[in-house]
């Protein structure tokens, strides 16, 4: 199979270009505008790795006679390609709106017109909003509380709709919070651990106990591979891998991880519209064949082990 990867210069999107790639004899494109979080350097690897099965294109999904041309031949797109920091989408909400919602849409009428025979929206559990008790299923109504869940929220409906409209086989993932190698330093963990390589403390919002399920990169990629070769066209696939705890809870693991303790931490003025908590069903996943293979612990620690011995890749984006 022939996979076009949208965003897959990023966090999720390298990772599961990786996987893929060294599961499977698929070709990859990844297709990528390289903003601030998607670079080069993290496809360093798989350029060397995997010369014959991948290529890159520079583009953004907004410019649709690229994309277009970008797509032809392909049998398949997995659109990983978002902005995805709620603290950036709260400064500058234009961004989200026009990359996540009409960038999106043009994903999907380029791979209608292409006539493309999988395609997979990659979402978030944050679309279901700050979800107090239980867990969220798939169809649960969308409660998104900030501009980036917003326009993920919008970006759902909008793939969803091709499939309603045109028939166009899209499947919908939504993932809890993903961690691992090669995630941009602003998000808790990747900053959490650099910050404390780097001797600083780890900033912690409002109180620490907002509370989210921590989900490791590759298993994410596991199960979205899954659901593109598995899935059902026109349905929504939750990912979460169990792992509900406050952030405070994950900050003190990190904590250990680097033989520090407490006092390293900075209590900072809650995000705006701070969710309290996160948590989805899984089941529908997993009754596909798809469970966690790693346990939290172990996945800390390689990602610890991972920032610890990559300095080069990230000292230079922080």
């Amino acid at each position: 199979m022939k996979l076009l990867v949208t965003g897959g210069a990023g966090f999720i999107g390298s990772n599961y270009v990786r996987f893929v790639l060294s599961h499977t004899d698929d070709e990859v494109t990844v297709y990528d505008a390289l903003t601030y979080a998607g670079n080069l350097s993290t496809l360093k690897d798989v350029e060397e790795r995997f010369a014959s099965r991948y290529r890159f294109v520079r583009a953004n999904i907004c410019d649709l006679p690229a994309l277009e041309e970008a797509m032809a031949g392909h049998d398949a797109v997995v659109h990983f390609a978002a902005e995805s920091h709620v603290d950036r989408s709260i400064a500058g909400p234009e961004d989200f709106a026009m990359t996540n919602c009409v960038g999106t849409n043009l994903v999907m009428h380029a791979a209608r017109r292409a006539g493309l025979g999988r395609v997979v929206h990659i979402s978030t559990d944050e679309v279901y909003g700050s979800v107090e008790e239980g867990s969220s299923l798939e169809d649960a109504r969308l409660e998104p509380r900030s501009p980036y869940s917003a326009s993920k929220a919008g970006s759902d409906l909008i793939a969803l709709s091709y499939f309603t409209t045109y028939g166009l086989p899209v499947t919908v993932t939504r993932s809890s919070n993903n961690f691992g190698p090669w995630q941009f330093p602003e998000k808790l963990v990747p900053l959490s651990i650099t910050n404390l390589l780097d001797g600083a403390n780890v900033p912690l919002y409002g109180d620490g106990l907002n509370q989210r399920d921590w989900l490791f990169v590759e298993d994410n990629c596991a199960a979205i591979d899954l659901v593109l070769r598995s899935g059902k066209p026109g349905e929504i696939y939750n990912i979460g891998a169990g792992n509900e705890m406050p952030n405070r809870v994950l900050v003190d693991k990190l904590l250990a991880l680097a033989g520090a303790g407490p006092d390293r931490i900075d209590y900072v003025t809650d995000r705006l519209g701070h969710d309290r908590r996160y948590s989805v069903d899984s089941s529908k996943v997993t009754a596909l064949g798809w469970e966690p293979a790693y346990d939290l612990d172990e996945a800390l620690e390689l990602t610890f082990a991972w920032y610890r011995d990559n300095r080069w890749w990230w000292e230079p984006l922080k």
